[in-house]
């Protein structure tokens, strides 16, 4: 969908939401609860938290909607509202681990991967994926179970990320969010983000090497 028909469709939305169209609130929950509920964990362990959480997000936008001015999508403010409303409660929450400092993760050592491993950030349908993805896992009974496993390997390397890392790559490789998306919906700087990216997949993919290999 191209810039111009998302800013179409975004304004069609703002309107019905400002006329009080409770179908079309129902239609954008539908769209994006989900994937708020998994951000929201991200920040929150408690699951009854984050749902919390998520609600009161959405009572923000219901609240705020007169309040947006189009700068970013729709998509990215809700984000945002998010994103405040679960670093906020992260810090009340005395059983949630303290988010951590995005400077010190930028800084922090990281193992190098070769550049050849990814493909250029200019290429045209798959800007910064694997240049070799990981062997295909056809459908016999042994491989569906090796696929289960992958996605349990997957997902162990995925949690095991540092904080802004696996923020990053939760946001851009599994909700589909833009490079611009995200740093618009996270405060970070393009830069930045896109070494989070970088890292957060280089790692996953070290994780998850040996055991595909062996597979």
């Amino acid at each position: 969908m191209t810039d111009a028909a998302t800013d179409s469709d975004d304004a069609s939305v703002v309107r019905a939401l400002r006329r009080g169209d409770e179908g079309a609130f129902a239609r954008l929950v539908d769209q994006h609860h989900a994937s708020l509920r998994r951000v929201a964990r991200l920040y929150i362990s408690n699951r009854a938290v984050a749902d919390e959480v998520v609600q009161d997000t959405w009572l923000g936008v219901i609240q705020g909607i007169w309040a947006f001015e189009g700068r970013s999508s729709l998509k990215t403010w809700i984000y945002r509202i998010l994103v405040n409303r679960a670093k906020t409660r992260a810090a009340r929450e005395a059983r949630t681990t303290p988010f951590a400092r995005l400077d010190a993760e930028l800084e922090a050592e990281e193992v190098a991967v070769a550049p050849d491993r990814f493909r250029p950030a200019d290429h045209p349908t798959e800007p910064g994926h694997w240049a070799d993805p990981p062997p295909e896992l056809r459908a016999s009974p042994e491989r569906r179970l090796l696929a289960r496993e992958a996605r349990e390997h997957l997902q162990s390397a995925i949690e095991a990320l540092p904080e802004h890392q696996r923020l990053v790559l939760i946001l851009r490789d599994v909700e589909g969010c833009s490079t611009e998306e995200v740093c618009n919906a996270l405060g970070f700087q393009e830069t930045n983000t896109r070494v989070l990216l970088h890292r957060a997949r280089a790692r996953v993919r070290a994780a998850l090497e040996p055991y595909l290999e062996g597979a």
